[in-house]
């Protein structure tokens, strides 16, 4: 990854595609954090939070989301162009997010079962990692983000030193924190040996299976894994289901992953409303005036 090479402010930039904004609530969240480097940075673009927008260019930029639609696919070469550092953060920009499980299925058949007018939904057949469509300098996983990793990347950016990030499993993350494990103690589906350190372990903390939100580790021996599940007794169509989930679409993960069947097959005809439709809520009809002195407007 490039240092910054010059003492001004640095341009920062974050930008947006298909996903659902939790990534950036982390950036905007990290309060104090970001105090620290206010005299370092100008955040010159974060639609998120600011109301001023720039095109670039940037010494830095912040992506999250996956490419879904052909005007993000045009506009991420776009931004990289502009970009000095390009970092994706996220699952969604890293493995191509929980919508990546439509890469299993027929999007237009989709399309026709949930929009009224399916010719003005405008996406692609897949949706695919920001990493597939142009050169990404780092990338932080999760869904959202681990805010310490946030914070080391940006602080290692403006020192010129690099991140600090532990690069291990879950498991590593449990020990750490005396965790009993899950798999062991009660033979819980918990993909903690195969998925990347960074969470703190926080779901095996409170009892939860680790279901992969921060995407396989590397290297990843997925078939142990599931060769260990099997053992237990679980189905194929379980163990496809648990490597399914938020990161399914990275390599390691897709080789195993079965969607639901009810994303496999075609979708349900889309139902006729019941009533008129108001305001986009089905089934309320829209008050109108009847000519009764205590008739609503």
């Amino acid at each position: 990854m490039a240092r910054p090479t010059s003492a001004a402010r640095l341009r920062v930039g974050v930008a947006r595609f298909t996903s659902c904004g939790g990534c950036q609530l982390t950036l905007a969240g990290l309060h104090e954090a970001l105090l620290a480097v206010a005299d370092r940075v100008d955040i010159v673009e974060f639609a998120e939070v600011l109301s001023p927008r720039s095109a670039g260019p940037y010494d830095l930029l912040l992506v999250e989301g996956s490419v879904s639609t052909p005007d993000q696919a045009r506009r991420i070469l776009e931004l990289r162009r502009q970009a000095r550092l390009l970092v994706t953060i996220g699952a969604c920009a890293t493995t191509g997010g929980i919508q990546a499980l439509r890469n299993w299925s027929d999007g237009d058949a989709w399309r026709a079962a949930v929009y009224p007018q399916p010719e003005f939904i405008h996406a692609l057949r897949t949706s695919t990692p920001i990493s597939e469509h142009v050169t990404v300098d780092a990338l932080l996983r999760g869904c959202p983000i681990d805010p310490g990793q946030l914070a080391e990347l940006l602080t290692a950016l403006l020192v010129g030193r690099r991140a600090q990030l532990l690069d291990a499993t879950v498991c590593l993350e449990c020990k750490a924190r005396g965790t009993v494990c899950l798999i062991s103690s009660e033979g819980a589906p918990c993909l903690g040996p195969v998925t990347k350190s960074g969470c703190g372990a926080i779901c095996p903390a409170f009892g939860r299976a680790c279901y992969g939100c921060f995407g396989p580790a590397q290297p990843a021996n997925v078939a142990a894994l599931r060769a260990q599940f099997v053992a237990q007794g679980r189905s194929d169509e379980e163990i496809g289901r648990l490597f399914a989930g938020f990161t399914a679409n990275a390599p390691a993960f897709r080789l195993y992953a079965r969607p639901p069947l009810a994303v496999l097959d075609q979708p349900p005809v889309r139902p006729e409303p019941a009533g008129r439709i108001s305001h986009g809520f089905p089934g309320i009809a829209p008050l109108t005036n009847s000519g009764g002195d205590d008739a609503r407007h």
